[in-house]
């Protein structure tokens, strides 16, 4: 059995910070020891000094479309290009989403993907499952595909015709996974009175992409966001809101959170670092930034990240779902509602999280615990993945916290062809990323297999919760150095 010892860093996990080495063995975590600690059998262990670094549990990303058919074209990442990118980025598990086919059933979506990642993913892969007609054949399929580890579905209050479910589709949806121990995952905006600002918008001769924004105004959001909650309510049935980007909608999740409702929210990186002059950016060049909800005005980013040091939020993911400039966002050319929905990310979601750290924003703790420990934890891979006990998954990342780099389309491994954060300079960076203890990418080279990754069913939710935190007492990696 190989072995490794990942020595000198500084572990980092939600609850602190110690200095210790992590001992492997095969493909788990063995033991943390003391700095320098004598081990039986030394001489075998393989050793990454990792001085001066932190040793954190390996990225969790559970908002990712590698593949995923929209508007008559694909993401441009397979599942191949897009895990070996995300393991670059220090992430070493997904969770994708498998389609429903219209008129079919959920199992046929889920073997469908199936078959497009096995054997081509670098890191480990779940998935979820996005039902787009919820009849009473596809919600008896529920408890079968709960068994089978996909234990989340995504259903939809936007895209009418494509992916659109009525409120009483969602309330039939959630009482049945309420009874499964499924979690609901809903993508929250009023997608009838979006069709009608579009349709208006577009009679009117205004087809450019910052249309895009303000054909789906963040009062959709949060209107649809309270209703989702409502319904969950009734069902009793919890309830994780995708990609929030809006105060209006944080404020809903605020509220029922505080009320003691299970309901959890993730935001994502562009919501964090961009606001909606890109979508206004000329030559078409705003195209690049359409995605849905869009990227909102001054002032809603502050909002979302007082969110993630609250816990209001739960959970930073991507949404990564990626459409190359030229041939596939071009197709909506003078029609933006053609432009195909999506940014690229799942490669930078660390380092970009980790800038809240760098400016007091959260805490180092809190950033492991949002990138992986707490989607580890709502979606029910813990404590295999997104921690560092004895016994779970050898996923680790060294992570140097004073890296400097710029991303770019020129540096970065995912399959497009542009930078959403183009010349944008970050502080901290990936040394090296261990996945079930296997050396994945060491010494800017990536070392890993595309057939190394494999399925990991999950559990059914448990009612864990992520604690709640204060604005007070954040603790920055200056302190740290201090101590």
């Amino acid at each position: 059995m190989s072995r490794l010892r990942i020595e000198n860093g500084t572990v980092v996990t939600p609850s602190g910070r110690v200095r210790a080495d992590v001992i492997v063995e095969g493909e788990r975590v063995a033991a943390l020891v003391a700095p320098g600690a004598a081990l039986p059998g030394e001489g075998d262990v393989r050793r990454i000094d990792a001085a001066g670094k932190l040793v954190v549990p390996g990225g969790i990303d559970v908002h990712t479309h590698m593949e995923m058919p929209f508007g008559g074209t694909f993401s441009s990442d397979t599942f191949a290009t897009g895990t070996r990118a995300a393991a670059w980025g220090g992430t070493t598990t997904i969770v994708d989403f498998a389609i429903q086919p219209r008129g079919k059933s959920p199992r046929e979506g889920l073997d469908t993907w199936m078959a497009r990642a096995e054997g081509r993913c670098a890191i480990d892969y779940g998935f979820h499952m996005i039902l787009s007609d919820v009849t009473d054949e596809a919600l008896k399929e529920m408890d079968g595909l709960v068994e089978d580890g996909v234990t989340s579905f995504k259903l939809f209050m936007a895209y009418p015709g494509v992916f659109y479910s009525d409120d009483g589709q969602i309330l039939r949806a959630m009482q049945a996974a309420a009874s499964s121990g499924a979690t609901v995952m809903m993508h929250a905006e009023n997608g009838i009175a979006i069709d009608v600002l579009v349709a208006q918008a577009l009679a009117r001769g205004h087809g450019e992409p910052k249309m895009h924004g303000e054909t789906r105004p963040s009062v959709l959001e949060g209107e649809a966001t309270h209703r989702a909650i409502v319904l969950a309510g009734v069902a009793d049935c919890p309830l994780y809101i995708v990609h929030l980007s809006a105060i209006e909608a944080l404020r809903e999740v605020t509220a029922a959170r505080d009320a003691g409702q299970m309901v959890f929210a993730e935001t994502c990186p562009q919501y964090l670092f961009l606001e909606d002059d890109v979508m206004a950016l000329p030559d078409f060049e705003g195209a690049k930034y359409v995605c849905s909800p869009p990227i909102r005005p001054h002032g809603h980013g502050d909002a979302l990240w007082r969110g993630l040091g609250s816990d209001d939020l739960s959970v930073v993911a991507t949404d990564h779902c990626p459409f190359c400039f030229k041939e596939q966002k071009e197709l909506g050319r003078g029609d933006f509602s053609k432009i195909p929905n999506g940014l690229p990310g799942v490669e930078h979601r660390m380092d970009l999280v980790f800038q809240g750290v760098l400016e007091g924003r959260i805490t180092v703790e809190r950033w492991v615990e949002l990138t992986s420990s707490a989607p580890a934890r709502l979606f029910g891979l813990y404590p295999r993945k997104g921690s560092l006990l004895p016994g779970a998954d050898a996923d680790i990342v060294v992570y140097d916290p004073n890296r400097a780099h710029t991303l770019s389309v020129e540096s970065h491994h995912m399959a497009v062809d542009y930078s959403a954060y183009e010349g944008l300079r970050v502080i901290g960076g990936v040394d090296v990323v261990v996945s079930r203890g296997t050396v994945v990418v060491e010494g800017g080279q990536f070392r890993g297999d595309e057939a190394h990754g494999r399925f990991v069913p999950r559990k059914p939710f448990e009612g864990l919760e992520v604690p709640r935190h204060g604005h007070a007492g954040v603790t920055t990696l200056a302190d740290e150095k201090e101590e």
